[in-house]
Order: structure tokens, then sequence, then C-alpha cells
């Protein structure tokens, strides 16, 4: 099997192109996003292969689009010592004919995945004409070039001017292609629909947490190797924040 990779603006981030199908049919969201290997086992759409991959070491996190897988890892461990192995094992995995993503009933209401709902930019009758052109411009002009780059877009509402998007995969934590798409997104928004004042990011608040769990490790790193410590790509970057 021949397996594609593709650098992302997110130096922490790998696109790995299998030339298969990833996502099942059935399952109505573009994309999912495992953040932990308890994420992996939850319902409704636990997978072994992203089980697999996140008990590589320096993984952090792994993304389902259609046909495509985002890797990404904690920016201490070289490429060189994750890369092999994670191919490696989607390689194996899809030529052993193994089901990628399973779905299983969520009967405690816990979903362990990121975009396990209905996709946020599909059409709804319930929405105002401004939201449906917010939504429109991001599926046609914004969303490809963000898969592209290994990652998605969600849309999580429009309120006093403000779009709330959450960015997933290689996108979301990366300083430089967050800036790019603040940039991009807002003045397209702006441009294009009166109503739209700007953009902000939303993140989640296991996030946020985690975040300034990392921030305070990275911190401390940084004072016990002195200025010369290379700073991570996990960051806020220059985009807004709201909590989820």
């Amino acid at each position: 099997m021949f397996i594609q990779t593709e650098d992302t603006p997110n130096p922490d981030a790998l696109k790995f192109n299998p030339n298969t199908r990833i996502l099942p049919e059935n399952i109505s969201s573009p994309f999912l996003e495992y953040l932990s290997p308890r994420s992996t086992l939850a319902p409704p759409h636990p997978s072994p292969l992203a089980a697999k991959l996140l008990n590589v070491d320096g993984v952090t996190s792994v993304f389902f689009g259609a046909d495509y897988i985002t890797v990404s890892k904690d920016s201490a461990t070289p490429w060189a010592h994750v890369k092999p192995e994670v191919f490696s094992i989607i390689n194996e995995f899809i030529l052993s004919g193994q089901q990628i993503v399973n779905t299983v009933e969520d009967k405690a209401g816990e979903s362990g995945q990121g975009g396990t709902e209905q996709d946020s930019l599909a059409y709804d009758e319930n929405d105002s004409e401004v939201v449906g052109m917010i939504k429109e411009l991001l599926e046609t002009r914004i969303r490809p070039a963000i898969q592209e780059d290994g990652g998605d877009i969600e849309f999580r509402g429009f309120h006093d001017g403000q779009v709330l998007l959450k960015l997933r995969g290689a996108c979301r934590t990366c300083d430089s292609s967050t800036v790019t798409l603040k940039n991009g997104i807002e003045s397209m928004l702006m441009h294009y629909i009166e109503e739209v004042q700007g953009v902000q990011q939303v993140m989640d608040q296991e996030e946020e947490i985690a975040m300034e769990e990392f921030a305070k490790f990275e911190e401390k790193l940084r004072q016990q190797k002195g200025l010369d410590a290379a700073p991570s790509t996990i960051g806020k970057g220059s985009l807004d924040t709201a909590e989820g």
C-alpha cells in the first residue's frame, strides 16, 4: 500500500493519505478527533486504529478526515522517532481489513470524540439568513483549505457580530496557521457579510485546562534549560478565544 505524507502548517502535525476511505459513509460528521486513549474506546465511535496510534510515544492526538489521517505529537519528540512507527501502524491496520471506526450505542450520554454530531456547517432550515451565508462561505471557501492542511472547522454560533469557530486537527494547536486563519476567515466573512464584526476561536474547558498545565510545564522546562529551549507550537496564537 502506498501512503503519502504531507507536512502541515503545524510542525508537530503530519497528514497521512492512505488512498482509501477512513470515515465510514454512515457517519454524518466530516471528521472525528481523538485527544486521549480513553476517547478511542468511548462511544459513539471508538477506533482501534486511533488507540494504536495514541499508544505511540510522543503522539498527542489523532484526527480522521474522510480520506486522511492527521497525527499530532508533542514538541519534545522528533518526527524521526514517531513517523516510522505511525506509518507502519496505519499501513498494517488498513491492509488487515479491520474496521477503522466502529459505532456503538451511547447509553450513558458520554461522547468520547470530537465531531460526532451532525456537520456543523450543514444546512439547517432554522438558521437565520446571516448564519446561512456564514455557513456557506465557511463550507465552500474556508473548509477546503483547512482540510488540505490536515484539519477542519466547526461553526459554534453567531452572537453580537462575532462568529464562533472551533479549529480541529492540525490547526487546533498551531500558532502559524491560526494567525493565517484568523486573518483569512475574519477578513473574508467581514467582506461579504456586513453583520460580521469578528471571529473568535472557541476552546472547550478541557482544552483550556490542558493548555494552562502545558504552559506551566513548558515554562518550568525553559527555566531549567535556559533561553535556548525551543518554543512549542501549542498555544492560543493570535486568535481570540472563548470558552466552549
